[in-house]
């Protein structure tokens, strides 16, 4: 398979003990000692594995929870002695959106950058909060040369970012006289953006600019911390200046592709000083994701600005001034993607969406709701072994007492360590998008782009199927 359509991964095991999810319960005080114990035969080689661990006198005293609930232990033991529990300090990590299966799956993608399987499967509902309520159409899974990762055609996911012009101008003899479009084609629908909160240490960064240039994509690091990596990655960044050092960076924005700056009263001021550092670079402007994004849009499109970096919450909600809960991204999209349609200027805008993007999932749904893209920023952390404690002091790692400490140390891991996990991750979410893609019989994602055609929304269900009876006022009835 040619490298643009193919991720390569590589081993990279987690540096800490994790949080497993399911353990094992033996009664072993009941055993008959029948001499068919399925111990022996598990795939996983689980039981092995526990044994030497409890054997070892170097070994910690902790529970490997290596188990995959595939039950066939419990089910083949002829006395009925085993049984499979879930970890309580499990359940209890993560927190209401990052929910201790998203880390979990996470954590096992950044290991060799599979796709997850598990034996229990999926037990929960069918329906929940924000992409949970998306089905998206898989009517063409059958069909073989669409089989996703095993099939017989390639399934493109390059995307183009970059102003693209609505129509094109020719001389009378066929010469073009429209400008040509500045382009900046990458071959995942996704950059790798900084994290959501502070981790202390500039490696982070050359981690995440060394997988962009693996994976042929871009990452998002700030101009202070950029200027100061190998000149080598910095065609493979995309940096954040601050106002007041365009000149010490001036040597990385003048290398660099494409650079982003954050919205703010005088961003056409700033946009005209780095236009005389770097003509060619494509210019992003980052937006909180608000009620007014639509309106801001089109405001800084009139101004030569096309690509639009909309950041949520880390639980993927608009940032309101009241401090509650927005809607979720995926409704401020649709509205966002449509609003654009309108105005008939939607092809020439490329839309970035960062926060809340946990699972590879999402990245397909958040296409489908109308963005070009999506930015990654919590999965990377979490890759790293994160746990989403959301304690600054944890988040930077120095902490004086081991209590203050980050339990995985995130800010201090070698950055060629965390590129991989990172490159393992991207890779799990490139091999899950080209499944989707393939089973719904779509050969690139560019065409994906707010295709709601082609998903189910929970939210549009419900209205078309009680619509009439939430309309009709209920009757008073007299005791």
């Amino acid at each position: 398979m040619p490298d643009r359509y193919h991720v390569h991964t590589s081993p990279a095991p987690p540096r800490f003990h994790r949080i497993g999810k399911f353990g094992s319960v033996d009664w072993r005080e009941d055993c008959s000692r029948c001499g068919n114990c399925v111990k022996h035969r598990c795939c996983f080689e689980v039981y092995k594995h526990e044994t030497a661990h409890n054997r070892d006198p170097l070994a910690a005293v902790q529970t490997l929870y290596e188990c995959k609930a595939c039950l066939s232990c419990v089910q083949g033991c002829t006395k009925g002695l085993l049984s499979i529990s879930v970890n309580p300090e499990f359940l209890a990590s993560g927190d209401d959106y990052w929910k201790p299966d998203i880390l979990s799956t996470t954590w096992n993608q950044s290991d060799a950058g599979r796709i997850p399987v598990t034996g229990a499967g999926y037990r929960g509902r069918f329906y929940g909060f924000g992409f949970d309520s998306i089905w998206t159409d898989m009517s063409e899974i059958v069909r073989p040369t669409r089989d996703g990762i095993h099939g017989r055609e390639y399934i493109s996911t390059a995307v183009d970012i970059g102003p693209k012009p609505m129509r094109l101008s020719f001389t009378p003899d066929g010469k073009l006289l429209s400008a040509p479009a500045r382009l900046v084609e990458i071959q995942i629908p996704a950059i790798l953006d900084m994290p959501s909160w502070c981790v202390e240490g500039s490696h982070l960064a050359l981690s995440r600019a060394s997988a962009a240039k693996e994976l042929r994509s871009l990452a998002v690091v700030s101009a202070q911390e950029g200027s100061q990596l190998d000149p080598g990655l910095w065609p493979y960044m995309i940096p954040l200046p601050q106002k007041d050092d365009l000149k010490t960076n001036a040597p990385l924005l003048k290398a660099a592709t494409m650079i982003q700056l954050q919205d703010s009263a005088d961003i056409f001021e700033m946009a005209a000083k780095i236009r005389t550092i770097n003509t060619q670079a494509i210019l992003s402007a980052r937006l909180p994701l608000t009620p007014q994004t639509a309106s801001r849009i089109i405001e800084l499109a009139g101004g030569g600005i096309k690509v639009f970096h909309l950041c949520a919450d880390s639980h993927g909600q608009e940032r309101l001034d009241s401090g509650l809960p927005g809607r979720h991204i995926k409704d401020v999209l649709r509205d966002v993607h449509g609003h654009l349609v309108n105005e008939r200027m939607r092809d020439e805008i490329t839309l970035i969406i960062s926060g809340g993007i946990a699972l590879a999932e999402h990245m397909a749904k958040a296409i489908i709701c109308g963005a070009d893209l999506v930015a990654v920023d919590t999965p990377l952390l979490v890759a790293l072994g994160c746990r989403v404690c959301h304690e600054p002091i944890h988040a930077a790692g120095d902490g004086d007492s081991p209590a203050d400490r980050c339990p995985v140390e995130t800010g201090i891991a070698d950055h060629e360590y965390a590129a991989q996990r990172m490159i393992n991750l991207i890779g799990a979410w490139h091999s899950q998008l080209i499944e989707v893609l393939g089973a719904m019989g779509i050969r690139e994602v560019r065409r994906l782009r707010g295709e709601i055609g082609r998903a189910i929304f929970m939210e549009d269900m419900e209205r078309e199927a009680f619509g009439d009876l939430l309309r009709v006022p209920q009757k008073r009835v007299c005791a």
